[in-house]
């Protein structure tokens, strides 16, 4: 697919308040790393918690494996979504489902792209979901009570009927402006995804209220141009579209002091005050990954850990995604020294909603 310079260079963002997103922190902000240990690296034996069959267990065998565009309607308008099967898929297992949102103005087609978790999805045996967000400029509205979450628990109603689901097993991953409504997910949702995955975009959200801990594991580089690394907008995020649909630029739109409100906590804050949230302490261990990539793990208990990678120099990108690193003129540079769906798969194996947290 072909896909022009402007679209690209939308790939992302969500611009905080603009869009739905505002900082609701409740904890201090993030410490020194102080080589603490993580008492979060391990939750007991994920193999021990059962599966639990969607209702479409024993009535969904048919599905053909592969990647069909699913039609929804979704409070009164019409929706869509991307729906990959893996090949090990047989109706009867329930296998996980992973939910993969698109960046601002991105959209799904490219997305699926983006992540490449539908390819990798077969490998590892899981359903892939990737839907379109709203508006003339494709986004997520993050707002508690928002017509966007309440389509992705429709999109989640859906698959579970259609699709033989282990509802246990369902996590929440995304880019940019995907991740702010993956935080979303994590923060309204939360008795009905396992675990979340942001990626260049963890935010805090207004209301936030978890209704029991949500692991999480996030990816930010420090040289994101979209989303700073230390808070608010980064410079190229005033060249994205206006959400009207105009053609106009946020730039051409909003006002020097529209532009100051948009601020928004850096990554180290926001990650420090989730790990308040899933009841993990401040103090943090840090380990070099890779030349670029520092592993940022908190002092957590088992049920709430929570991680974040750290990209030395990289931009608003995908950790290990090709696509991404072919656009590199445009979000940045990618790492390729970690894969993200790789940590992020990992981390969701080890982690299902155990009975009672729902």
């Amino acid at each position: 697919m072909r896909i022009g310079t402007r679209l690209v260079g939308a790939l992302a963002l969500g611009t905080l308040a603009l869009f739905g997103c505002s900082s609701g922190s409740t904890a201090p902000g993030a410490t020194k790393a102080t080589g603490a240990k993580n008492t979060g690296s391990k939750s007991g034996d994920p193999a021990a918690v059962p599966a639990a069959k969607s209702t479409g267990c024993g009535t969904a065998a048919n599905v053909p494996a592969g990647s069909t565009k699913q039609d929804i309607t979704s409070g009164g308008d019409a929706r869509w979504y991307h729906r990959n099967v893996p090949p090990a898929y047989d109706g009867r297992v329930p296998v996980p489902l992973v939910l993969d949102l698109h960046g601002y103005s991105e959209g799904a087609d490219v997305h699926v792209m983006m992540s490449g978790l539908e390819k990798f999805g077969d490998t590892k045996g899981f359903v892939t979901i990737t839907p379109q967000g709203s508006g003339a400029v494709a986004r997520w509205d993050t707002a508690k009570g928002s017509k966007d979450l309440a389509f992705l628990g429709d999109v989640l109603d859906a698959a579970e009927r259609d699709l033989c689901v282990d509802t246990n097993r369902v996590f929440v991953t995304g880019l940019s402006n995907g991740a702010f409504m993956t935080s979303a997910v994590a923060c309204f949702m939360s008795d009905r995804v396992a675990a979340v995955a942001p990626v260049a975009g963890a935010r805090n959200l207004k209301g936030c209220a978890p209704k029991r801990p949500v692991p999480m594991v996030a990816f930010h580089g420090t040289a994101d141009g979209y989303v700073a690394y230390d808070g608010g907008l980064g410079e190229k995020a005033l060249d994205l579209p206006a959400p009207d649909g105009s053609g106009k630029t946020l730039r051409d739109t909003l006002t020097p002091e529209a532009l100051k409100s948009q601020g928004g906590d850096s990554i180290p804050k926001i990650m420090a005050d989730w790990a308040h949230r899933n009841g993990c302490g401040q103090h943090t261990t840090e380990q070099a990954v890779a030349a670029d990539v520092t592993r940022i793990a908190f002092d957590c208990p088992a049920a709430g850990e929570t991680v974040l990678y750290r990209v030395t120099g990289g931009g608003h990108t995908w950790p290990g995604s090709a696509f991404s690193q072919s656009i590199a003129s445009v979000v940045g540079p990618t790492t390729m020294n970690i894969v993200a769906d790789a940590i992020m798969w990992d981390f969701f194996t080890r982690h299902p909603l155990v009975a009672g947290t729902k």
